[in-house]
Protein backbone atom coordinates (compact mmCIF):
# COMPACT_ATOMS: atom_id res chain seq x y z
CA UNK A 1 0.00 0.00 0.00
CA UNK A 2 1.31 3.44 -0.93
CA UNK A 3 2.81 5.32 2.02
CA UNK A 4 3.05 2.39 4.45
CA UNK A 5 6.02 0.11 5.12
CA UNK A 6 6.35 -3.09 7.09
CA UNK A 7 6.98 -2.38 10.77
CA UNK A 8 10.12 -3.73 12.39
CA UNK A 9 9.89 -5.79 15.60
CA UNK A 10 10.13 -3.74 18.75
CA UNK A 11 7.90 -0.78 19.55
CA UNK A 12 5.26 -1.72 17.01
CA UNK A 13 2.51 0.51 18.35
CA UNK A 14 4.65 3.67 18.35
CA UNK A 15 5.87 3.08 14.80
CA UNK A 16 2.36 2.44 13.47
CA UNK A 17 1.09 5.64 15.10
CA UNK A 18 4.04 7.55 13.63
CA UNK A 19 3.32 6.23 10.12
CA UNK A 20 -0.36 7.11 10.38
CA UNK A 21 0.48 10.61 11.63
CA UNK A 22 2.93 11.11 8.75
CA UNK A 23 0.32 10.09 6.17
CA UNK A 24 -2.19 12.50 7.68
CA UNK A 25 0.27 15.38 7.97
CA UNK A 26 1.48 14.95 4.37
CA UNK A 27 -2.06 14.91 2.97
CA UNK A 28 -1.74 11.34 1.67
CA UNK A 29 -4.65 10.69 4.00
CA UNK A 30 -6.48 13.97 3.45
CA UNK A 31 -8.94 15.55 5.86
CA UNK A 32 -12.43 14.23 5.16
CA UNK A 33 -11.31 11.00 3.50
CA UNK A 34 -11.74 7.45 4.79
CA UNK A 35 -8.60 5.57 5.76
CA UNK A 36 -8.02 2.05 4.36
CA UNK A 37 -9.88 -0.79 6.08
CA UNK A 38 -8.18 -2.67 8.88
CA UNK A 39 -7.24 -5.81 6.88
CA UNK A 40 -5.37 -3.68 4.33
CA UNK A 41 -3.50 -1.82 7.07
CA UNK A 42 -2.55 -5.07 8.78
CA UNK A 43 -1.23 -6.53 5.54
CA UNK A 44 0.73 -3.41 4.59
CA UNK A 45 2.31 -2.97 8.00
CA UNK A 46 2.92 -6.62 8.83
CA UNK A 47 1.55 -6.28 12.35
CA UNK A 48 -1.37 -7.76 14.27
CA UNK A 49 -4.92 -6.42 14.24
CA UNK A 50 -4.67 -5.33 17.87
CA UNK A 51 -1.68 -3.10 17.12
CA UNK A 52 -3.52 -1.40 14.27
CA UNK A 53 -6.68 -1.00 16.36
CA UNK A 54 -4.74 0.55 19.26
CA UNK A 55 -3.01 2.99 16.91
CA UNK A 56 -6.28 4.02 15.29
CA UNK A 57 -7.94 4.38 18.68
CA UNK A 58 -5.10 6.59 19.93
CA UNK A 59 -5.50 8.93 16.96
CA UNK A 60 -9.26 8.97 17.49
CA UNK A 61 -8.71 10.13 21.07
CA UNK A 62 -6.26 12.76 19.80
CA UNK A 63 -8.94 14.03 17.42
CA UNK A 64 -7.09 13.24 14.19
CA UNK A 65 -9.38 10.36 13.23
CA UNK A 66 -13.13 10.01 13.54
CA UNK A 67 -15.01 6.67 13.53
CA UNK A 68 -18.36 6.57 11.75
CA UNK A 69 -20.53 3.65 12.72
CA UNK A 70 -21.18 1.30 9.82
CA UNK A 71 -18.99 3.30 7.46
CA UNK A 72 -15.37 3.37 8.57
CA UNK A 73 -12.79 5.76 10.01
CA UNK A 74 -12.22 9.22 8.54
CA UNK A 75 -9.46 11.80 8.86
CA UNK A 76 -10.74 14.69 10.97
CA UNK A 77 -7.67 16.94 11.37
CA UNK A 78 -4.01 17.04 10.38
CA UNK A 79 -2.54 17.66 13.83
CA UNK A 80 -3.34 17.84 17.53
CA UNK A 81 -3.53 21.62 17.16
CA UNK A 82 -5.94 21.29 14.25
CA UNK A 83 -8.12 18.89 16.21
CA UNK A 84 -8.28 21.26 19.18
CA UNK A 85 -9.18 24.24 16.97
CA UNK A 86 -11.85 22.21 15.18
CA UNK A 87 -13.42 21.10 18.47
CA UNK A 88 -13.61 24.72 19.62
CA UNK A 89 -14.87 26.03 16.29
CA UNK A 90 -17.71 23.52 16.25
CA UNK A 91 -18.98 24.96 19.54
CA UNK A 92 -19.17 28.55 18.36
CA UNK A 93 -21.09 30.68 15.88
CA UNK A 94 -20.19 31.15 12.23
CA UNK A 95 -19.59 34.87 12.69
CA UNK A 96 -16.99 34.14 15.38
CA UNK A 97 -15.08 31.89 12.98
CA UNK A 98 -15.37 34.60 10.34
CA UNK A 99 -13.92 37.16 12.76
CA UNK A 100 -10.88 34.95 13.36
CA UNK A 101 -10.56 34.44 9.64
CA UNK A 102 -10.55 38.21 9.12
CA UNK A 103 -7.75 38.72 11.64
CA UNK A 104 -5.58 35.99 10.15
CA UNK A 105 -6.15 36.65 6.46
CA UNK A 106 -5.62 40.43 6.42
CA UNK A 107 -2.13 40.14 7.87
CA UNK A 108 -1.41 36.93 5.93
CA UNK A 109 -2.21 38.70 2.66
CA UNK A 110 0.34 41.44 3.35
CA UNK A 111 2.98 38.98 4.61
CA UNK A 112 2.51 36.77 1.55
CA UNK A 113 3.17 39.73 -0.74
CA UNK A 114 6.43 40.39 1.11
CA UNK A 115 7.73 36.85 1.45
CA UNK A 116 6.31 34.78 -1.45
CA UNK A 117 8.69 32.65 -3.46
CA UNK A 118 8.47 31.63 -7.11
CA UNK A 119 7.03 28.30 -5.96
CA UNK A 120 4.40 30.13 -3.90
CA UNK A 121 3.40 32.18 -6.95
CA UNK A 122 2.91 29.00 -8.97
CA UNK A 123 0.83 27.44 -6.18
CA UNK A 124 -1.35 30.54 -5.75
CA UNK A 125 -2.02 30.82 -9.48
CA UNK A 126 -2.93 27.14 -9.68
CA UNK A 127 -5.25 27.43 -6.67
CA UNK A 128 -6.86 30.53 -8.15
CA UNK A 129 -7.51 28.71 -11.41
CA UNK A 130 -9.03 25.77 -9.51
CA UNK A 131 -11.25 28.18 -7.57
CA UNK A 132 -12.29 29.86 -10.83
CA UNK A 133 -13.23 26.47 -12.30
CA UNK A 134 -15.23 25.57 -9.19
CA UNK A 135 -17.06 28.88 -9.47
CA UNK A 136 -18.36 27.82 -12.87
CA UNK A 137 -19.86 24.62 -11.47
CA UNK A 138 -22.93 23.94 -9.38
CA UNK A 139 -21.33 21.93 -6.57
CA UNK A 140 -21.25 24.29 -3.59
CA UNK A 141 -19.11 21.96 -1.49
CA UNK A 142 -16.53 21.81 -4.29
CA UNK A 143 -16.51 25.60 -4.44
CA UNK A 144 -16.03 25.84 -0.67
CA UNK A 145 -13.10 23.40 -0.81
CA UNK A 146 -11.47 25.27 -3.69
CA UNK A 147 -11.92 28.59 -1.93
CA UNK A 148 -10.26 27.33 1.25
CA UNK A 149 -7.43 25.74 -0.79
CA UNK A 150 -6.74 29.11 -2.42
CA UNK A 151 -6.53 30.88 0.93
CA UNK A 152 -4.30 28.15 2.34
CA UNK A 153 -1.93 28.71 -0.58
CA UNK A 154 -1.85 32.41 0.29
CA UNK A 155 -1.11 31.68 3.94
CA UNK A 156 1.60 29.19 2.95
CA UNK A 157 3.30 32.02 1.04
CA UNK A 158 3.87 33.90 4.31
CA UNK A 159 6.55 31.39 5.25
CA UNK A 160 5.38 31.60 8.87
CA UNK A 161 5.10 28.03 10.23
CA UNK A 162 3.01 29.02 13.25
CA UNK A 163 0.50 30.92 11.12
CA UNK A 164 0.42 28.07 8.60
CA UNK A 165 -0.35 25.54 11.35
CA UNK A 166 -3.04 27.75 12.89
CA UNK A 167 -4.71 28.29 9.55
CA UNK A 168 -4.50 24.61 8.65
CA UNK A 169 -6.23 23.80 11.93
CA UNK A 170 -8.96 26.29 11.14
CA UNK A 171 -9.40 25.21 7.52
CA UNK A 172 -12.25 22.76 8.08
CA UNK A 173 -14.15 25.32 10.12
CA UNK A 174 -13.43 27.90 7.42
CA UNK A 175 -14.78 25.56 4.76
CA UNK A 176 -17.95 25.22 6.81
CA UNK A 177 -18.11 29.01 7.04
CA UNK A 178 -17.88 29.36 3.26
CA UNK A 179 -20.65 26.78 2.86
CA UNK A 180 -22.83 28.68 5.32
CA UNK A 181 -22.29 31.93 3.45
CA UNK A 182 -22.89 30.18 0.13
CA UNK A 183 -26.36 29.11 1.19
CA UNK A 184 -27.45 32.74 1.50
CA UNK A 185 -25.93 34.14 -1.66
CA UNK A 186 -27.22 33.79 -5.20
CA UNK A 187 -23.72 33.85 -6.67
CA UNK A 188 -20.94 32.75 -4.28
CA UNK A 189 -18.48 33.00 -7.17
CA UNK A 190 -18.99 36.76 -7.25
CA UNK A 191 -16.95 37.52 -4.12
CA UNK A 192 -14.67 40.38 -5.17
CA UNK A 193 -11.01 40.59 -4.34
CA UNK A 194 -9.59 37.14 -5.02
CA UNK A 195 -8.12 37.91 -8.42
CA UNK A 196 -6.76 41.20 -7.05
CA UNK A 197 -5.28 39.42 -4.06
CA UNK A 198 -3.35 37.01 -6.24
CA UNK A 199 -2.12 39.86 -8.46
CA UNK A 200 -0.98 41.91 -5.46
CA UNK A 201 0.95 38.99 -3.99
CA UNK A 202 2.65 38.28 -7.31
CA UNK A 203 3.53 41.98 -7.60
CA UNK A 204 4.90 42.07 -4.05
CA UNK A 205 2.48 44.82 -2.97
CA UNK A 206 1.42 44.27 0.69
CA UNK A 207 -0.94 47.27 0.81
CA UNK A 208 -2.84 46.14 -2.27
CA UNK A 209 -2.93 42.58 -0.93
CA UNK A 210 -4.44 43.72 2.37
CA UNK A 211 -6.98 45.89 0.53
CA UNK A 212 -8.00 42.94 -1.67
CA UNK A 213 -8.47 40.77 1.40
CA UNK A 214 -10.64 43.47 2.95
CA UNK A 215 -12.88 43.40 -0.13
CA UNK A 216 -13.80 39.73 0.02
CA UNK A 217 -13.96 39.67 3.82
CA UNK A 218 -16.35 42.63 3.83
CA UNK A 219 -18.48 40.84 1.24
CA UNK A 220 -18.62 37.78 3.50
CA UNK A 221 -19.64 39.89 6.50
CA UNK A 222 -22.35 41.61 4.45
CA UNK A 223 -23.81 38.31 3.30
CA UNK A 224 -23.77 36.91 6.83
CA UNK A 225 -25.54 40.00 8.15
CA UNK A 226 -28.16 39.73 5.41
CA UNK A 227 -28.76 36.06 6.17
CA UNK A 228 -29.23 36.83 9.87
CA UNK A 229 -31.81 39.50 9.07
CA UNK A 230 -33.70 37.19 6.75
CA UNK A 231 -33.66 34.44 9.35
CA UNK A 232 -34.89 36.66 12.17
Amino acid sequence: MVGLTAVRPGRLYDEVVAQFEALIASGEWAVGTKIPPEPELVAALGVGRNTVREAVRALEHAGLLEPRRGDGTYVRATSDLGAAILRRARRTRVEHVLAVRTSLERDAAAAAALHRTDADVVAIRAALEARRAACAGTDRSAFAAADVAFHRAVVAATGNPVLIDLYAGLSEALQHTVSEIDEHDDDPAAFPGHEELAEAIVAGDPDAARAAADRYLEAARTIMARSERSGS
